[in-house]
């Protein structure tokens, strides 16, 4: 062999780099088409910032605790002591998704339970709703409550919540459902991963915001979205 040739690949070497390089372009194709499908999913709104459109209460009789005020959707006034729970629901219905919104929940502890909740993967039953709680306040933040069912399934963990919590504020929320997995944020937070093990249990139901009965509070959310997964 002259000095200055170099020997040429063998056909098994170049067989299998040209198998390489095939792969590689295909992997590289799956991944742009997986991004630009992802990137095709959006985030819609809930709520139109001016009226309840696409929104009705549970028990009809509580249509007049809900309205709209400075771009969010608000119940109760601080002043007057909330006289059952009720509750604000869309109209129509989710499986797998993610939820975010901003929420102020403000009262007097001295004049009762001050409390809310945002229900998900819920069933209407007559003039109730039944279903998961993505739970507000003191003593229940982050909590994952089974309404008219269960009950508690999960304690929120506030070990950092508790120092970026704005009690009396405006904060935000998340709700991450998908498949039996369900997950909760607070300010980015994660206050709760909960798997659901019982079949039997929904999984596409509506979403609604809740305040609950007792002292004088007031709860507002605003910038609601979802984002079907």
């Amino acid at each position: 062999m002259h000095p200055d040739q170099q020997p040429h690949p063998s056909r098994p070497v170049l067989a299998n780099w040209l198998l390489a390089v095939c792969l590689a372009v295909l992997m590289q194709a799956a991944s742009l088409g997986t991004a630009s499908a992802q990137s095709t999913v959006k985030a819609v709104s809930l709520f139109d910032g001016k009226t309840l459109n696409g929104w009705k209460t549970v028990d009809p009789a509580h249509a007049r605790l809900w309205s709209v005020a400075d771009s969010a959707i608000r119940s109760g006034d601080g002043v007057k002591k909330i006289p059952a729970n009720t509750y604000l629901h869309t109209i129509s219905q989710y499986g797998d998704f993610e939820f975010r919104c901003l929420f102020r929940l403000s009262g007097n502890p001295a004049t009762g339970m001050i409390n809310s909740g945002i229900q998900y993967r819920s069933v209407l039953q007559g003039d109730s709703i039944v279903g998961y709680q993505a739970d507000i306040g003191t003593g229940f933040w982050g909590d994952i409550y089974d309404e008219h069912r269960r009950g508690k399934l999960v304690s929120g963990d506030l070990s950092t919540l508790k120092h970026v919590l704005k009690e009396g504020g405006w904060n935000s929320y998340i709700i991450r459902c998908q498949g039996n997995r369900h997950e909760l944020y607070i300010n980015g937070v994660k206050t709760a991963d909960y798997t659901e093990t019982d079949s039997r249990i929904p999984q596409r139901g509506v979403i609604a915001v809740q305040i609950h009965s007792g002292g004088a509070a007031q709860v507002e959310f605003r910038d609601l979205t979802l984002t079907e997964l």
